[in-house]
């Protein structure tokens, strides 16, 4: 009775009763809200210390919320004419990811019973629900207006994905998870020359590094241009970020919030595509064409009009992001023979890379192309959502264009990995080779030395001093044996003789 006293039969989240439908539905809420607080705080701070702000409070919440839902990729409309608008922020769709994902996860790490509507569907449910309220208040005339339908389906959308993504890896990380099949099963269906055993794990890290070495050439070339523009003196830059401390501290948020899309477009111009900035522009390394450009700081690091020049050195930085997943598949190609020439201590396969056996150069070919094509898918996808429309008409094109980045990130990487992996497969497995070629030809002297040896010792000793050494070592051998007799039976208090 006292222990039915003191604690309650059903907790909140409890041993029976399991976690309640509201609770998550408030993740959910909480997750939304979050992440609108992040965009609505400073967008409020500047409304409040700009001393010649003609709207309301109103018009500042209409901003955060339509800021909001551009970082989801929703569309919004701008201005009275309905001009469309849906360059996406990266940064806050990255944001909204992983918020979204950590909640999930949370929630469906916990164990006990729960609702059958309950654990990552309510919480994408009360996400969706934020959602809704924020579209209904951008909607109606004002600066930046929402679309009722679109703009709820590609905030769910997002939602959904990212949300079931969380719940899958808690799913795959708890202690009752099934057992994880194989990832990229294609590759092993292929024939046996052109079958990487066991490919999968390097060519998902190629990738992995191929995208990571991208993503830098394109923050390097943002930083050059950066760094020229203020050593030139700003240019017209400097004078947008004259018109005052809020002025500046908005655009300077502004800045940061599109500086994953201003990566992704330097790594566009990397490849040699380059991006658009409006209706028939180019800003690539061979040549840029512009027009007006709207006034804003990052616009005042694309280059001059005119021919490419010292430029096209920007060309280099994909051959020098394809030499890190070319030693990856090399040596994932090569098997155990590389991994015993980095570790000597047991040469035994980590089961990263080649299986029981190095791949044949077929099969190392086909492991380069396969990350090479999803390289190529990856780029594509993240140029075609870095870019958008920032207006109608000639600002209705901005960014790459996935069918030109993607093939080209494809092309530089085979271009690159090809031969430097069948380079470094060879390299990894000459040294295994001599050095067994080496202790062959050892063991070969060495038994003909030995042989000699003997030959010289039997042509050269007679068969009586032979048969004279021998019969000198039995002899000792009985003298030996008869002094440790003697030494013994001393021991024992008897002498020897007086038995």
């Amino acid at each position: 009775m006292t222990q039915l006293m003191g604690r309650p039969i059903l907790e909140l989240p409890g041993e029976l009763g399991g976690r309640p439908l509201p609770a998550d539905l408030l993740a959910g809420v909480r997750t939304a809200l979050v992440g609108l607080a992040v965009v609505g705080v400073p967008v409020l701070g500047l409304w409040v210390a700009t001393p010649y702000a003609d709207n309301g409070a109103t018009g500042a919440t209409r901003l955060a919320g339509a800021l909001w839902l551009l970082g989801h990729g929703a569309p919004v409309l701008r201005g009275d004419a309905g001009a469309p608008l849906t360059v996406t922020p990266l940064l806050l769709g990255v944001l909204a990811v992983a918020q979204l994902y950590r909640a999930a996860a949370g929630v469906a790490s916990r164990r006990g019973p729960r609702p059958r509507w309950g654990g990552p569907v309510a919480v994408w449910a009360g996400y969706c629900a934020v959602a809704v309220a924020v579209v209904l208040h951008c909607t109606g005339a004002g600066l930046f207006r929402a679309r009722v339908l679109p703009d709820v389906l590609v905030v769910g959308l997002l939602a959904g994905l990212a949300t079931a993504a969380g719940a899958r890896s808690a799913r795959a990380a708890g202690p009752d998870a099934p057992p994880r099949r194989p990832a990229w099963q294609l590759l092993d269906r292929l024939p046996a020359p052109l079958r990487p055993v066991g490919g999968a794990a390097a060519v998902r890290g190629a990738v992995l590094a191929a995208g990571a070495g991208l993503v830098a050439a394109g923050g390097v070339l943002v930083a050059v241009a950066a760094a020229l523009d203020a050593a030139s003196g700003g240019g017209h830059g400097m004078a947008v970020l004259g018109r005052g401390p809020a002025a500046l501290v908005g655009l300077l948020l502004l800045g940061v919030v599109l500086l994953p899309n201003a990566v992704l477009w330097g790594t566009a111009y990397a490849l040699g595509p380059g991006f658009a900035v409006g209706s028939g522009t180019v800003v690539a390394p061979g040549g840029t064409v512009l027009g007006p450009v709207p006034e804003f700081p990052m616009f005042a690091l694309l280059p001059a009009e005119g021919p490419g020049g010292w430029r096209l050195a920007a060309l280099l930085l994909p051959v020098l992001a394809g030499v890190v997943p070319a030693v990856l598949l090399g040596r994932a190609a090569a098997g155990p023979c590389a991994a015993a020439g980095a570790d000597d201590s047991d040469g035994v396969d980590d089961g990263d890379g080649g299986g029981d056996g190095p791949w044949p150069l077929a099969a190392t070919v086909v492991a380069v192309l396969a990350a090479a094509l999803l390289t190529g898918v990856a780029v594509a996808a993240a140029g075609w959502l870095s870019g958008g429309a920032l207006a109608g008409g000639r600002m209705a094109r901005l960014g790459p264009a996935p069918w030109w980045t993607g093939p080209a990130a494809a092309g530089w990487f085979a271009l690159v990995a090809v031969p430097g992996a069948l380079l470094v497969r060879h390299r990894a497995l000459c040294p295994a080779t001599v050095l067994e070629a080496d202790e062959e030809v050892d063991r070969e002297v060495e038994g003909q030395t030995a042989e000699k040896l003997d030959a010289d010792a039997d042509e050269e000793v007679p068969p009586a001093a032979r048969a004279r050494s021998a019969e000198r070592l039995r002899r000792g051998v009985l003298l030996l044996r008869a002094r440790g007799y003697a030494a013994v039976l001393r021991l024992g208090g008897r002498a020897p003789g007086n038995d």
